[in-house]
C-alpha cells in the first residue's frame, strides 16, 4: 500500500513537525475515496497544478513563498522520506503561518522509494517542479517529458557532458510533444543587470560591444558565495550531498549556469545561438577547504573526516571562452561564511566602444548591486537622455548621479531591489505566461542548450 500523507499546512510549525514524524510511521492516511474526492474538486481551466518531485534543495520551497492566481493551492509532493522532505514541508509551513501576507498552500505528500513512478502513474498535476540532487535531475526531467508532463526546474539541469546529451534529447522530445522545459534563471530579474542590459542596447551611450581578448574580455562576471547563510531569516542547513561534486556538480556547472546565461542574455539579446558559436579557451577548478566544525555547522551532521582534516570542495570555477567571437570570462568563488556585515557579492562589466557598464556589490554599495557607467567619450547628454526617456519610462524613479571619480551611478529606488528570494516568484510568473501562451520565445530553448553546452564543456576541459 502506498505511503501517503495528507498535510493541510494551516497549522503552526510545531504541530506540523509532530504530524510529520507520526505520519512516517503510519500508512494509508488517505483512503481511495478521500483521494478521489480531492481529485474531483473542480478548478478553473486556467489553473495549473504543481507536482514537486524530490524537493531536496531549498529553492523548491522558495517557489512557494508567494501565491499565484493561476496555480492551484494544492501541491502534490512525491519524495523519499527523510530530512530533506521535512525541511521542505517546514519551509512551506513557515510561509503559511507568517504574519505578513501568509500563503495558503496545501500539500499532499506521497512517500516511498518509488516516488517517481508514483508521480508518473497518478499524474495529479500538469507541471513537475524539481530542485534537488543535480546528478539525477536530468533523469527526472526525461521521465516527466516522456510522460507528457511540463518541467519547471532549478538550475543546473545537467552537470556533465553525458547529462548534456540526455538534455538535448529531452528538449527534442518536449518540442515534439508541445511541452515546456524551462530552467529557473532568477538573475535575469535583478534590477542592476536589467539596466545594464538595457543601456548596452542604446548605441548612443554604449556604442557596440567590444570583441575583447582573453586578458581583457568584453564581458566579465564574477560571483562570490558562501556555504553558510540565512534564508527567509533562518540559518540554511545544507544537505551533505551539497558538498559532493559528483552529485552537486563542480564550480563550473552550478552557479556558473546563471553567469553564462547572463552573458548570452546581455551580449546577444533575443539572438538564437548555436553550440558552434562557443569556443572554450581555458577552464579551471579550485577547492574550498571545510573544517570538521564548519561541516557540522552547515549540515547539522558530524563530519565524515577527522577533526584535523579538511574536506576539499571543488566549488570554485573559472572559464574563458568566446561566444560569436566575443571574449567572456565567468568566475565563481565560494567561501564558508561572509565576514560580519558583509554578504555574497557580484561583479560584472560590459565593455562597449563608447562606455563601460559596471556592476559592483561591495562595501561601498552596502553589499547591494549598483550599476555604474564609465563614459569613454563625451556623451553625457546622450546618457542623461537615455535615463530619462528609456529607463524611466520602463522603471519610474530611476535616476543618475555623477561621481567625483568621473563615473555615473544609476540610482534605483529601493522598491526595485526586491532580493534574490523574491526573484523566484518573478521567474514563476514568467513560466506561467509561457504556460498560458503554450510556448516560449524562439531563442529560449536553443540558448538553454548552448548554455549547458558551455558549462559542461568547461567542466570537461578543467577535469582533464
Amino acid at each position: 500500500m502506498r505511503h501517503m500523507v495528507l498535510i493541510m499546512l494551516k497549522c503552526n510549525l510545531k504541530i506540523l513537525n509532530k504530524l510529520f514524524l507520526s505520519a512516517l510511521l503510519i500508512s494509508g492516511l488517505i483512503s481511495c475515496n478521500e483521494k478521489k474526492a480531492a481529485d474531483e474538486t473542480p478548478k478553473p481551466d486556467t489553473q495549473m497544478t504543481i507536482m514537486s518531485l524530490d524537493p531536496g534543495h531549498f529553492h523548491a520551497g522558495l517557489i512557494h513563498k508567494s501565491m499565484y492566481p493561476d496555480v492551484d493551492s494544492t501541491v502534490y509532493v512525491f519524495a523519499p522520506e527523510g530530512e530533506e522532505l521535512k525541511e521542505y514541508m517546514a519551509r512551506i509551513a513557515a510561509y503559511n503561518n507568517r504574519e505578513e501576507a501568509p500563503t495558503a498552500w496545501n500539500l499532499q505528500v506521497v512517500t516511498g522509494d518509488d516516488y517517481l513512478q508514483k508521480m508518473i502513474d497518478t499524474k495529479p498535476g500538469e507541471v513537475m517542479v524539481v530542485a534537488g540532487k543535480n546528478d539525477r535531475k536530468i533523469d527526472y526531467i526525461s521521465a516527466a517529458i516522456n510522460n507528457d508532463i511540463h518541467v519547471y526546474a532549478d538550475k543546473p539541469l545537467v552537470i556533465n557532458t553525458a547529462g548534456f546529451q540526455k538534455l538535448k534529447q529531452a528538449f527534442a522530445a518536449a518540442e515534439e510533444k508541445d511541452l515546456l522545459l524551462y530552467d529557473i534563471m532568477t538573475e535575469r530579474f535583478e534590477i542592476s543587470t536589467i539596466l545594464q542590459r538595457e543601456l548596452s542596447m542604446i548605441p548612443a551611450v554604449f556604442g557596440e560591444l567590444e570583441k575583447g581578448t582573453k586578458d581583457n574580455p568584453a564581458i566579465t562576471k564574477v560571483s562570490v558565495h558562501h556555504f553558510f547563510k540565512y534564508v527567509s531569516g533562518q540559518p540554511l542547513i545544507r544537505p551533505e550531498w551539497f558538498f559532493d561534486t559528483k552529485i552537486e556538480g563542480t564550480g563550473l556547472v552550478d552557479v556558473t549556469t546563471h553567469l553564462v546565461d547572463l552573458v548570452q542574455w546581455e551580449a546577444f539579446p533575443e539572438v538564437i545561438l548555436d553550440t558552434a558559436d562557443v569556443e572554450m579557451l581555458d577552464a579551471k577548478l579550485e577547492a574550498t577547504a571545510l573544517t570538521a566544525d564548519q561541516y557540522k555547522l552547515v549540515t547539522g551532521k558530524d563530519a565524515p573526516f577527522g577533526e584535523k582534516e579538511t574536506l576539499d570542495v571543488f566549488a570554485n570555477g573559472e572559464m574563458d571562452y568566446t561566444l560569436k567571437g566575443v571574449h567572456a570570462k565567468v568566475s565563481v568563488k565560494w567561501a564558508f561564511q561572509a565576514p560580519e556585515g558583509t554578504a555574497d557579492t557580484h561583479y560584472s562589466i560590459m565593455r562597449g566602444t563608447k562606455a563601460n557598464l559596471i556592476i559592483r556589490q561591495g562595501e561601498a554599495e552596502n553589499y547591494k548591486t549598483v550599476l555604474y557607467v564609465k563614459l569613454l567619450a563625451d556623451q553625457s547628454a546622450e546618457l542623461e537622455k537615455a535615463v530619462k526617456e528609456t529607463l524611466q519610462s520602463n522603471y519610474p524613479g530611476i535616476g543618475l548621479e555623477k561621481l567625483s571619480s568621473g563615473e555615473y551611478k544609476i540610482i534605483v529606488p529601493e522598491a526595485y531591489a526586491v532580493g534574490h528570494e523574491a526573484h523566484f516568484a518573478q521567474v514563476t510568473e514568467n513560466f506561467l505566461k509561457f504556460y498560458k501562451e503554450k510556448g516560449m520565445p524562439a531563442w529560449e530553448v536553443p540558448n538553454m542548450i548552448v548554455k549547458y553546452y558551455t558549462t559542461t564543456l568547461a567542466d570537461s576541459k578543467a577535469s582533464k
